[in-house]
Parts: structure tokens; C-alpha cells; sequence
């Protein structure tokens, strides 16, 4: 069992856990504090997007981290994909922050905090017994489920909480080395803000490696990136 999600504060129904996780930490909450709920009204993804789900459907929550490594939100990516394996070891990464499933995101994480107090708040989104009529029209064909019974959130937590412990003790090469192993988009055409390419991997900071017809090859530190037409 993981010395993480102690203490925890549990929801029936939460604006966003990770507002409420945030309160908490500034008010001096301990490392490895869990705020989890069982229905969230106004999560927020990112790019200001939200992150909704129905009551007791999806894993919500979100974690409190004193002195955090500066991979965490790939390492929480990598942690979710072993968390669901038992039932999807398929699952990977869409870099920065999405797990997809067959090319359809099951799950979405949104690290925020403030690194002059050395703290840190990983908000995590699993969809993990929600049906496909759950999910709005607009996202039926680009969002994915576990497709388990509600009773299975606890077990998915518990999971979750066991891979990001070990993944925070991981050196930073083989937090890497996990993440390319789950690549998403390497070799995928792609497109963002300021262009588009090849993904190509990631460089040792953790940034997209993207080859360019006319740059030769750039490194995205974060942004919106965007399978190009025809390219899944």
C-alpha cells in the first residue's frame, strides 16, 4: 500500500478537486495529502478546457506533492498507464498529459502549484466506468472508458497511488525511458500554435522533439499539439 493519500478529503461533489487541493497546501497541508470526489462540476483541463463527469463514474482526484521533480507531469502520465494495465496494457501517452486508448483519451492530467513554495498538485481524471452515451456527442468518438463498474474507482486509486510513489523515487532517465516507451505520437504528423512536423520523440528535458520540413527539427516545451487531417 502507498504512504500516499494520507490524509484524504473525500467529495460527494466538488467544483475541482484541484482547487481544492491547492487550498489545502497553501494552508500548510502535508505531502501526500488526496483530494478525491465523486462528482466534479468544474474541473479544469488544460488550455482552460473543463473536465466533467458524472457522479461516481470517474476517478477524480488530486495530490499534494512537497518538492516536486520537475518530470512530475510525465511521470504521473507513466503512472497512470500502469495503474490501468491489469485490464488496458495497451494505454499510452500523449505527450504532454493525455492517456490514450486505441487513439482515444481515457484519462487527462493537470499538474499546477507554485514552484517558489515547492509544491506542486497533480490532478488526474480517470474515465473509469463511465458508458459511451455518458460522454457529451461532441466527444463520443474521441474519448475512451474502462469500461468497469463503478466499485473498480477504489481499486484504480489504490493503483495509481502504488506507480506514482515509485515513479517519484525513479531517476529522470528512466521516467524518460517509460514515457518514450509509450509514445503516442512519434512518427505521427502533427500541428500546433507555431507550425507543424513529425513528432520525434522527446529530448532530455522531457520536451517534444518535432521534425520540420523547413527547421529541421524544434523542441516543444508545452502547448497544444494536435494530430494533423487524415493522421488518426
Amino acid at each position: 500500500m502507498s504512504d500516499l493519500g494520507h490524509p484524504r478529503l473525500h467529495l460527494r461533489a466538488v467544483d475541482s478537486t484541484n482547487t481544492r487541493a491547492r487550498e489545502l497546501a497553501a494552508a500548510g497541508a502535508p505531502h501526500g495529502t488526496l483530494v478525491t470526489a465523486g462528482e466534479q462540476h468544474a474541473g479544469r483541463g488544460r488550455q482552460g478546457r473543463s473536465w466533467s463527469a458524472p457522479a461516481d463514474r470517474a476517478l477524480l482526484c488530486s495530490l499534494l506533492l512537497r518538492d516536486p521533480p520537475r518530470l512530475l507531469p510525465l511521470l504521473a502520465g507513466v503512472a497512470v498507464t500502469e495503474a490501468i494495465a491489469p485490464t488496458h496494457p495497451g494505454a499510452q501517452l500523449k505527450w504532454p498529459n493525455d492517456v490514450w486508448l486505441d487513439g482515444r483519451k481515457v484519462a487527462g492530467i493537470l499538474v499546477e502549484g507554485r514552484p517558489q513554495e515547492r509544491w506542486a498538485v497533480v490532478g488526474v481524471g480517470i474515465n473509469v466506468a463511465l458508458a459511451d452515451e455518458d460522454f457529451p456527442p461532441e466527444l463520443r468518438g474521441s474519448a475512451a472508458t474502462l469500461g468497469l463498474a463503478p466499485t473498480a474507482i477504489e481499486d484504480v486509486l489504490g493503483a495509481y497511488l502504488e506507480a506514482i510513489e515509485h515513479w517519484l523515487a525513479a531517476d529522470e532517465s528512466e521516467v524518460l525511458d517509460a514515457v518514450r516507451a509509450r509514445d503516442a505520437l512519434r512518427g505521427r504528423s502533427i500541428r500546433w500554435s507555431g507550425g507543424e512536423g513529425v513528432a520525434d520523440g522527446l529530448d532530455d528535458d522531457g520536451r517534444l522533439l518535432v521534425r520540420t520540413a523547413d527547421s529541421g527539427r524544434v523542441a516543444l516545451d508545452a502547448g497544444e499539439v494536435h494530430l494533423r487531417v487524415g493522421d488518426g
